[in-house]
């Protein structure tokens, strides 16, 4: 990693990718959970995270044994910098797109310095060729189980989200602490690889240097971690002295519970954008009432199965999917979509009491005078029917009469959902 945050080759070089897939079955040639790590005999199984996040959260990132949403395989597949070791798939349905999931490929950096990769993943100018390709290709890799989100399609993205994660050798002094204090360069290489750019990409001046990384994670003392739009990294700040290290498990966990605090944050986002999607069109066509109705639903059954804001009693998953809502401004979305769908209710409210005073104000036009005619003949005793045929008639006149006035034309809007003019 070169540039202004000085030359970082690093140790431990990985990156995640996630990317949006229809997924049109269960895989049933996969395994269940999300891909298990080992390291210090230590398992990310399903039962192991199960134990770390909510009961809520671990049901919408594993699912249960009856309806299971999260599946694995593992894979060694090598290809220019990139070496494949295993993939995950988990299934994210939304209300319009039953068929919607996101898809994890686990790489190891081989041949090349990370950020290089990174850069080539976001197909920054002058960077590599891109890396997924050839037997790396999404459609090669999900052959016959799942397809890539085309451009255009729903949910689709023009490049993988991508989770970084570097440790430091003994020489990579740009990202060390040194007596305990983290140097300029250490921010600016953790801001590098989450944004997946280098100073060329991106000149950035030097008054806005310290606002790019105020929202970074102090994980602790050895590792830092900072979550962008369209990238995350995960740093380490002491040297890395290789198997049987701290790192071996601050891997375990980035592949693990960390980066399903990110996936849970994409499929969110994935949700509101469809939801605001459907606010945008309530008011195409008729059948207003069925709409708002229909998307009072898709509310509550995101609400129930994904909006969750708090993930486990231990920090940094939570300070993660925080940032990742910070970046897309989730929560202030989310509770605007809420207020415009109350809005909407609320007139729908409306019509329908403005159509049911219609209603009954029809019932008294039109039985006031027929009923005030018979009853009239009734205390009359009068059974002529040439009498009761003019009583018909009159009552009528009358209720057409009442029709023609500004009240009767009041009646008659309401039960159309308009208005009567004045005139």
């Amino acid at each position: 990693m070169t540039g202004a945050a000085g030359s970082v080759t690093g140790v431990r070089r990985a990156v995640s990718l996630i990317l949006p897939v229809r997924l049109p079955a269960d895989p049933v040639s996969w395994a269940h959970g999300p891909l298990p790590f080992e390291a210090g005999g230590r398992r990310t199984d399903v039962a192991s995270r199960r134990t770390y996040f909510t009961h809520a959260a671990g049901r919408a990132l594993y699912g249960t044994p009856e309806r299971p949403c999260r599946w694995h395989c593992f894979a060694d597949v090598a290809h220019g910098a990139l070496r494949l070791r295993g993939m995950e798939i988990l299934r994210t349905p939304t209300a319009l797109h039953p068929r919607h999931a996101l898809a994890v490929l686990h790489c190891s950096v081989v041949t090349t310095e990370l950020l290089d990769v990174l850069r080539a993943l976001g197909h920054r100018a002058g960077a590599d060729p891109d890396p997924l390709a050839g037997p790396l290709a999404p459609d090669v890799l999900l052959a016959g189980v799942a397809t890539p989100a085309g451009t255009g399609a729903p949910f689709a993205v023009p490049h993988p989200y991508t989770v970084a994660f570097l440790t430091p050798g003994e020489a990579d002094t740009a990202i060390l602490r040194s007596q305990g204090v983290l140097p300029p360069t250490a921010d600016r290489c953790l801001w590098a690889m989450a944004s997946r750019s280098n100073e060329s990409d991106f000149p950035t001046p030097v008054e806005q240097l310290p606002g790019q990384t105020e929202c970074a994670v102090r994980i602790s003392a050895d590792w830092s971690a900072l979550v962008l739009r369209h990238g995350a990294a995960f740093v380490g700040h002491r040297p890395d002295e290789g198997d049987g290290d701290f790192y071996d498990f601050a891997s375990l966990h980035v592949r693990s519970v960390y980066l399903d605090a990110l996936l849970l944050g994409i499929a969110q986002r994935d949700h509101i954008d469809e939801l605001t999607d459907g606010l945008s069109g309530i008011f195409d066509g008729p059948g207003l009432a069925r709409r708002v109705a229909a998307l009072e639903r898709d509310i509550a059954g995101f609400r129930s199965t994904y909006w969750r804001q708090h993930l486990t009693a231990h920090g940094p998953a939570n300070e993660l999917l925080l940032a990742y809502h910070e970046q897309y401004r989730l929560p202030v979305r989310f509770e605007e979509i809420l207020s415009e769908a109350a809005d909407y209710a609320r007139l729908v409210q409306t019509q329908d009491g403005q159509q049911i005073a219609g209603a009954l104000g029809v019932l008294t036009i039109l039985g006031l005078p027929l009923g005030t005619a018979l009853s009239i003949l009734q205390v009359l005793g009068d059974d002529d029917p040439a009498h009761l045929l003019m009583a018909l008639a009159a009552a009528l006149l009358a209720t057409a009469a009442a029709f023609a006035t500004r009240y009767g034309r009041l009646v008659l809007a309401s039960l159309r959902g308009g208005t009567a003019s004045d005139g």
